[in-house]
C-alpha cells in the first residue's frame, strides 16, 4: 500500500490530466512513469503545511523571521521581462553566462505586449539636426523587428520614416522563442518582493509565488521591473516621479464600417492606429498625472479609465455604419509610464540630448521622437546607483532628468538599454570583477559589437 499526501496526488493527477488533454506537453513514457508513480490502493495522509504566518502584535502587524528556500543560483539575475529585460536576459546568455529571468505575469514583453503600447518610437535618428536619419535600435532590437516582419500579421509600416507597429500575441510569441533559444531559465508568476543584500551588495532577490516565497542567488542584478522594485528595496537612491497613466484597448471590425450610412456624417473619432491585423486599432490614453506605485491610485485609476472606455465605445455605437465595431480588449496592464528613477552616477539631460553630448562610458544610442529624432547615447553611468553594488538597471529606470522621459521610456531606448545592461552584466562575471561599476568598458563595448549593436 502506498501512502500519500493529498498534495502530491493533485500534483501528479494534474500533470497526467494535462499530458492526457494535451499530448504535445507530455510524452507517452512521462505520462506512464506519472501513472505507474501513483501505486496502487491510495491510503491519504493529510499532511499540515508547516506555517509561520504574520501575527497583530500591540496593534501592528508583525512578521516574524523565517528561511526561504533557494530556487536558483544564476550569474545574471534579470528582473521584470518586458523590452528591456528579454534583451537583457538574451544578450547576456548569449555572452555565455547563466541567466535567469524572472516576471510577475504570465508572459512576456510588459507594456509592449500586456499594456497594448505597440508602436515602436525612437528606433532612428539622426547624428545631427539636418542630416538624413539612420537605424540606431540594432543588434538584438533589430532582430526582434526582422524576426516579427517574418512572421504572419507580426510587424507593419516596417519601412523608412515610418514608425513600425507590433502585434502583442505575435511579439510574446517571438520573446519566448528567443528566450528559449538562448537557454535562459525563467520564472513566470513570481513578484519581487525584496532584495538580498550583504552590506550594500546586492546578492539577489526574493519572490512571492504560489509555492511561497522564493530565493535566486546572483553575481549580478538587473532590474527590469520598469518601477525600480528591487533597487529601492537595495536602499538605491531614487526618486519617484508623477507621469501620465492611462489604459489602451482596441477596436475590431473597423475595415467592416459601413461608409455608406456615414454621408454627411462628421468623421469618427477615438478609432486609434493601426495595427498588423486588418481592422483592428490600438487606442492610446495618456491619463492624468499618477504615482504609479500607489496600490490605492492605481486601483482608482484602474476603474476610472475601463468606464471611460466603455462608454466612449458605447457612444462611438451610436454612430451610423458602425454595427459591425466591437471593442476588442482593454489592456491586462495599466499603462504607468515613469515611476521610480534611479539616482545614477550619471544622468541623462535634455540640453545633453541636444547638444549631443558624449560619455566616456557610453554604452548605447537611441533616437528622440520628441526632438527631430536627434540621437542621444546612453552611459553605463546612467545605470549604476550612486550606493549600492552589483545592481543596474535599464529601461525607464534609467537615471535621466524629467524632460527626458518620453525618450527614456519607449520600448526602443528599453531595446538598446537592456542590451547594454545585460553584456555589462556578462562582462562583470565572466571577469570576475568585484563590483559591476568596475567593469572594462572597452570589453562591454566589444560584445556589443559582436552581437551587432549600433556604437556609432
Amino acid at each position: 500500500m502506498t501512502s500519500i499526501s493529498r498534495r502530491d496526488l493533485l500534483k501528479s493527477t494534474l500533470t497526467t490530466a494535462a499530458g492526457a488533454a494535451a499530448g504535445m506537453f507530455l510524452s507517452p513514457q512521462s505520462a506512464k512513469a506519472d501513472e505507474s508513480s501513483l501505486g496502487g490502493k491510495l491510503n491519504f495522509v493529510e499532511v499540515a503545511d508547516e506555517v509561520n504566518p504574520c501575527r497583530v502584535e500591540n496593534g501592528a502587524v508583525v512578521r516574524p523571521a523565517r528561511t526561504i528556500p533557494t530556487i536558483s543560483e544564476t550569474d545574471v539575475l534579470v528582473v521584470g521581462a518586458g523590452p528591456a529585460g528579454c534583451t537583457a536576459a538574451i544578450a547576456a546568455a548569449r555572452a555565455g553566462v547563466k541567466v535567469t529571468l524572472v516576471e510577475r505575469y504570465n508572459h512576456f514583453g510588459g507594456l509592449a505586449t500586456g499594456g497594448l503600447v505597440l508602436v515602436i518610437l525612437g528606433h532612428w535618428a539622426r547624428q545631427s539636426k539636418g542630416e538624413q536619419p539612420f537605424s540606431c535600435c540594432q543588434g538584438i532590437g533589430e532582430e526582434y523587428m526582422q524576426r516579427l516582419e517574418a512572421m504572419p500579421l507580426g510587424i507593419v509600416n516596417r519601412r523608412h520614416g515610418v514608425n513600425p507597429t507590433i502585434d502583442a500575441e505575435a511579439y510574446k510569441y517571438l520573446l519566448q522563442e528567443m528566450l528559449t533559444e538562448a537557454n535562459v531559465e525563467i520564472l513566470l508568476h513570481s513578484w519581487a518582493t525584496d532584495a538580498i543584500m550583504s552590506g550594500n551588495v546586492c546578492k539577489g532577490a526574493i519572490f512571492e509565488c504560489k509555492s511561497g516565497p522564493q530565493a535566486i542567488l546572483a553575481k549580478q542584478v538587473i532590474d527590469t521591473t520598469g518601477d525600480g522594485d528591487i533597487f529601492a528595496a537595495a536602499g538605491a537612491k531614487h526618486q519617484v516621479r508623477k507621469f501620465a497613466a492611462g489604459l489602451v484597448h482596441t477596436l475590431g471590425g473597423l475595415n467592416q464600417i459601413d461608409n455608406s450610412k456615414r454621408q454627411g456624417q462628421p468623421p469618427l473619432r477615438g478609432l486609434g492606429s493601426v495595427t498588423p491585423v486588418p481592422g483592428l486599432n490600438w487606442v492610446n490614453m495618456s491619463g492624468p498625472q499618477a504615482n504609479g506605485v500607489d496600490v490605492k491610485e492605481l486601483t482608482r485609476l484602474e476603474l476610472a479609465h475601463r468606464k471611460h472606455i466603455w462608454e466612449n465605445y458605447l457612444n462611438l455605437k451610436k454612430q451610423p455604419g458602425t454595427d459591425n465595431v466591437f471593442l476588442a480588449q482593454t489592456a491586462p496592464q495599466m499603462g504607468v509610464r515613469i515611476t521610480r528613477v534611479i539616482d545614477g552616477v550619471e544622468t541623462i539631460t535634455w540640453q545633453g540630448m541636444e547638444s549631443n553630448q558624449e560619455f566616456d562610458d557610453f554604452l548605447a544610442y537611441s533616437g528622440s521622437w520628441n526632438a527631430n529624432h536627434q540621437r542621444w547615447q546612453i552611459p553605463f553611468g546612467a545605470m549604476l546607483p550612486q550606493n549600492v553594488e552589483n545592481i543596474i538597471t535599464a529601461g525607464r529606470s534609467l537615471s535621466g532628468e524629467h524632460r527626458m522621459s518620453d525618450d527614456i521610456r519607449v520600448i526602443p531606448t528599453c531595446w538598446v538599454s537592456g542590451h547594454a545592461a545585460g553584456c555589462a552584466a556578462a562582462v562583470a562575471v565572466k571577469t570576475n570583477v568585484d563590483y559591476i561599476r568596475n567593469v572594462d568598458i572597452p570589453a562591454v563595448r566589444d560584445l556589443l559589437r559582436t552581437q551587432k549593436a549600433y556604437l556609432g
